[in-house]
């Protein structure tokens, strides 16, 4: 069967890929990153939690400390707080510097070792928080680089499927291919129930609302919406 790596953090986003994935008819092997981020156990257990509702035998949890030695997002360091005042204009404090480059470039690592022919990972660009490694165009420049890096008989395609979608866009998608949303964890403030105000919460429950539809994890009460 062929091969998918996922890169699977526990949220919507990245748990409607992997569904996608699974449909596509990939063997899906599943990678998580712990890298001291804020709501790190919390993301764990979802990851989990959606690869055994995909019956995902083959999951790596990777740990990538140097992201905290690194600093300089709100996410990594808790010296900057997670900023909960609504969405602004610019690279917001909980961009992690390069993220998405490290990640793809260890998940390209895996998927040549594991004879995978694509990498999914759940990149919004139209509708996202401003990151500038979810661009389109930086995820091409990657996957050239990846394949100018790998053997030359190492093929493989950085599949993006929700890069241009808005967020009630993947809220439909997601139930559409049956994700089940109850376990997915998009917070960056709050493991036990999710704060409704950083920038993450607002996207998600934004797009529950233009969807018009109902966000089945639980939400702070007295900040839910505002």
């Amino acid at each position: 069967m062929k091969k998918a790596v996922v890169i699977l953090s526990g949220g919507m986003d990245s748990a409607t890929a992997a569904f996608i994935a699974k449909s596509k008819g990939f063997d899906i092997v599943a990678v998580h990153f712990d890298y001291r981020q804020r709501t790190e156990t919390r993301e764990k257990e979802a990851f989990e939690a959606i690869c055994d509702t995909l019956n995902v035998a083959n999951r790596y949890v990777i740990d990538l400390p140097f992201f905290e030695q690194i600093g300089a997002s709100a996410l990594t360091d808790r010296t900057i707080e997670v900023p909960t005042g609504g969405i602004e204009g610019g690279v917001p404090v909980t961009y992690v510097p390069f993220r998405n480059g490290i990640f793809l470039s260890i998940a390209a690592a895996v998927a040549e070792k594991e004879n995978a022919e694509a990498i999914y990972i759940g990149v919004v660009e139209e509708d996202s928080s401003g990151y500038p490694d979810c661009r389109e165009s930086f995820i091409e420049a990657m996957e050239r680089a990846i394949d100018l890096g790998t053997k030359e008989t190492t093929h493989i395609h950085i599949e993006t499927p929700l890069v241009h979608l808005k967020k009630e866009d993947i809220v439909k998608t997601a139930i559409e291919y049956g994700v089940p949303l109850e376990l997915t964890w998009s917070c960056y403030k709050n493991e036990d129930e999710a704060c409704g105000v950083c920038d993450s919460c607002r996207l998600r429950l934004k797009g529950f609302e233009k969807a018009g539809m109902s966000d089945p994890i639980a939400y702070k009460r007295a900040l839910r919406g505002k």
